[in-house]
């Protein structure tokens, strides 16, 4: 059965996504920010989850979680799904997909959290400060950073597929109470494009919303942004995303 790495999976969406996948019979790999945190998810390691530790705001810890996973052996699929909507919103939310993309053994599928608030932002890096908190750029930037980013391992690695995804505005802890959109539902899309074997899932480069593909922002398939946006992550990290299929 396929391996699924899930990040910030000891709740909401990522630990619903882990739940639902085990109980379908698929080996899933759990990550808590801290071992303190992964108590959380007792039952999934119960059930057997294997699991991975390491605070994604922390580039050595980064690389230690990856060297994590990769010692579990490769994924199948990997869902980015923890995310910040305050503070370090560039380091969660940007730098550690970009990292884990290109330091974890190659993965089948990648599966990347977005938000309609991507619509919102701006491609603008200038003064990105990818590992603090200037406030010079939103939670709404940082997801418009990582579709885009999706789209460009989309357009750049041949033999793997990857999409990014809106669950909606779900009443999880970020979400908070007033959220408006079905809780179930949040995890359904990303759980589906991880194991389905429909054409659809199949069809690498796509922004969906409960199981719909939909049109992101207009940069997140400008090559030029793309390029802009792998350099600046490379240059932060010194790790270059590698070559692979086209």
């Amino acid at each position: 059965m396929p391996r699924i790495l899930i990040t910030g999976s000891t709740d909401g969406l990522g630990r619903a996504a882990a739940l639902s996948l085990l109980e379908d019979g698929h080996e899933v790999v759990v990550h808590a920010r801290t071992e303190g945190r992964l108590t959380a998810a007792d039952d999934l390691i119960g059930s057997g989850a294997r699991s991975v530790i390491g605070n994604l705001a922390n580039l050595d810890e980064v690389h230690d979680l990856a060297r994590q996973a990769n010692a579990i052996g490769v994924m199948d699929a990997v869902i980015h799904n923890a995310g910040v909507i305050n503070g370090p919103v560039l380091a969660v939310n940007v730098v550690a997909p970009y990292l884990l993309t290109a330091a974890l053994d190659r993965p089948g599928r990648l599966i990347y959290l977005s938000s309609s608030m991507h619509r919102g932002g701006s491609p603008d890096l200038t003064g990105a400060d990818w590992g603090g908190d200037d406030g010079r750029h939103s939670y709404s930037d940082s997801k418009l950073f990582v579709t885009a980013l999706m789209a460009a391992v989309a357009e750049r690695w041949e033999g793997t597929i990857a999409h990014a995804v809106d669950p909606g505005w779900v009443p999880t802890r970020m979400g908070g109470p007033s959220a408006s959109d079905d809780l179930r539902l949040g995890h359904v899309t990303q759980a589906w494009l991880a194991v389905s074997d429909d054409p659809e899932a199949l069809t690498t480069g796509r922004y969906w919303h409960h199981q719909r593909v939909e049109t992101p922002h207009p940069a997140v398939y400008d090559t030029g942004f793309q390029e802009q946006l792998l350099e600046e992550l490379a240059e932060h990290t010194g790790v270059g995303l590698p070559t692979r299929g086209r």
